[in-house]
């Protein structure tokens, strides 16, 4: 299969990059360090003329959702126009495509709405998950008023080696890592109380290729564990994994204008669709994540 990856040199693209070859397919990734922007309809209608793929992995687009805050019009231009750009250079030349939105368009939900399936309500709160919601929706009008075969996925937390300390586990290794070095003790952290549901990025990026092969075209699918967990434990299993005795500090600044309280998700149309389930226990992902932090302060 000849593949196109957008946001290639992504934390998320990396990964998906690494599966399709090891899988045997051919890939050609963009991204704008590669002088490719998402805004740029004819920059990216010629990617896909050159690439010409049989399926195209759409990963790219604004991923931090607290900095959304800060830059809602970027947020939602990259990730609603830049998608509208993409399908429509998609339209008669590719096969496939899957657009990555997110478990935040779900938004606020109470306990009695868990676990959100596939049919719950889009509630955004965040100008991060308004762009997705956007996204969202482009890619099935583009099913349904075009006829490309679009795959909606969407992911719930991801995190594992090479992500950026801009999201809650590698911030946290980070400090941990730099308490272990500098013989500090305090590990300073914002709202420990949502809940979150969390799957290695090696183990979504594998759903991904499945889904090309196997999804329905025009439905929406969740990657997701089917478990939440406080943002407090995670942080507390991290703190066990430290080679001195530290301890979490709250801090204010860390903290983002509103918080989803909980999110966890239910994963069974995409089971049904590809037989997939989460393989890589979460303390095996942490451990990887500090790991790598190490290295990365002690260089």
């Amino acid at each position: 299969m000849r593949a196109l990856v957008t946001g290639a040199e992504g934390f998320v693209g990396r990964h998906l990059t690494d599966h399709l070859r090891a899988c045997g397919d051919e890939v050609e990734g963009i991204d704008r360090q590669s002088g490719i922007d998402l805004l740029d309809a004819a920059a990216v209608n010629a990617a896909v003329r050159d690439a010409r793929p049989d399926a195209v992995y759409h990963l790219g687009g604004w991923s931090d959702v607290g900095a959304s805050w800060q830059a809602p019009l970027a947020t939602f231009r990259v990730n609603a126009e830049g998608t509208l750009n993409l399908l429509h250079a998609c339209r008669d030349l590719v096969e496939r495509v899957l657009v990555v939105s997110s478990a935040d368009i779900y938004g606020k939900v109470s306990l009695a709405e868990l676990p959100l399936t596939e049919d719950s309500p889009v509630r955004p709160v965040s100008p991060y998950a308004a762009s997705k919601v956007a996204a969202d929706h482009l890619a099935q009008q583009a099913w349904l008023g075009y006829g490309l075969e679009t795959l909606r996925v969407r992911a719930f937390n991801h995190l594992g080696p090479g992500q950026t300390n801009r999201f809650v586990a590698p911030a946290l290794a980070e400090r941990i890592a730099t308490c272990e070095l500098e013989g500090r003790e305090e590990v300073t952290v914002g709202n420990l109380t949502p809940r979150r549901d969390f799957t290695d990025v090696r183990d979504v990026v594998r759903s991904y290729r499945l889904l090309i092969e196997h999804g329905d075209p025009g439905e929406a699918y969740n990657v997701c564990s089917g478990i939440d967990i406080a943002i407090s434990e995670l942080a507390d299993r991290l703190v066990a994994m430290a080679r001195r005795p530290v301890r979490l500090e709250g801090d204010l600044g860390l903290q983002r204008p509103v918080d989803v309280p909980v999110l966890r998700g239910d994963f069974t149309r995409l089971h049904k669709a590809t037989g997939w389930e989460p393989a890589i226990p979460l303390d095996d992902t942490l451990a990887d994540i500090l790991a790598e932090w190490r290295e990365r302060v002690g260089a």
